[in-house]
């Protein structure tokens, strides 16, 4: 390899992932306060949330959440049988009940569900980590459960410094991606599509992006048959490859 340098391996970390669970069906055990923010967690990501905990162990958030039916609810204890469904892909517990919540880690482990037992680190597949959300953004920060207050801590501080439109800036970047698989469709423009939206998103300001209209886009996309990315100064005066002729290739164009 020469005088190639790679990074460094550092153990100890976690692998994270953003886990798509829409439509998926995920057991909760339990309804108190953590339940309710592993609740919330789990619709804001269109997961199918069954919950079992007797009724009055409800916070007031959870009771909520079960009558206005967000969730699909059993009032009473966990049992064994309640991970027979084959269509559980992961099952939460926050329970004040250690035992019991180890009994849950066993079985799960016995029919290979992924788990998160609540404060139990050992006993979890996965953790759940401190979130920044706005619109489409997500992030996350995890202290691999060494220090959850630590990760709510670091998570703030970076919201802080993100500008206050970067969320709306993206849902608009989704929306120019939509449009150009239409206007370039198959694996064979895949890398030019990637390349042409990078330059977008590097020449383009936060402010550019959330001004963008519908009609900015459609005239946007027009440069990216020969390649370019006009400002959107230059879209708004009609400056830019206004315009662009296309043989349907993509392979070439002439101005008039």
């Amino acid at each position: 390899m020469g005088g190639a340098t790679f990074p460094e391996i550092e153990g100890g970390g976690s692998l994270i992932l953003a886990w798509q669970v829409k439509n998926k069906k995920v057991l909760v055990v339990g309804g108190g306060e953590v339940a309710a923010g592993r609740i919330l967690n789990l619709l804001n990501a269109d997961a199918k949330v069954t919950l079992i905990s007797p009724r009055d162990g409800l916070n007031p958030e959870v009771a909520y959440r079960v009558d206005h039916e967000q969730v699909e609810y059993h009032d009473k204890k966990f049992e064994p049988s309640d991970l027979d469904d084959p269509a559980i892909t992961m099952v939460l517990t926050a329970i004040d009940d250690p035992e019991a919540s180890s009994r849950v880690w066993k079985l799960c482990k016995e029919k290979r569900i992924a788990a998160n037992i609540a404060d139990v680190p050992p006993e979890c597949d996965f953790y759940f980590g401190s979130v920044h959300r706005d619109g489409p953004l997500q992030i996350m920060v995890s202290t691999n459960g060494n220090g959850p207050k630590m990760a709510n801590i670091v998570r703030r501080r970076i919201a802080a410094t993100l500008p206050p439109n970067i969320g709306a800036a993206i849902t608009k970047v989704g929306a120019l991606r939509k449009k150009l698989r239409v206007l370039a469709p198959g694996d064979e423009q895949g890398p030019k599509r990637m390349k042409w939206m990078t330059k977008v998103c590097v020449q383009w300001t936060l402010e550019d992006l959330c001004e963008m209209s519908e009609q900015d886009m459609d005239d946007l996309l027009q440069s990216f048959g020969p390649d370019v990315v006009p400002s959107l100064e230059e879209l708004k005066l009609g400056e830019t490859p206004g315009q662009w002729q296309f043989d349907g290739s993509f392979g070439w164009a002439c101005v008039i």
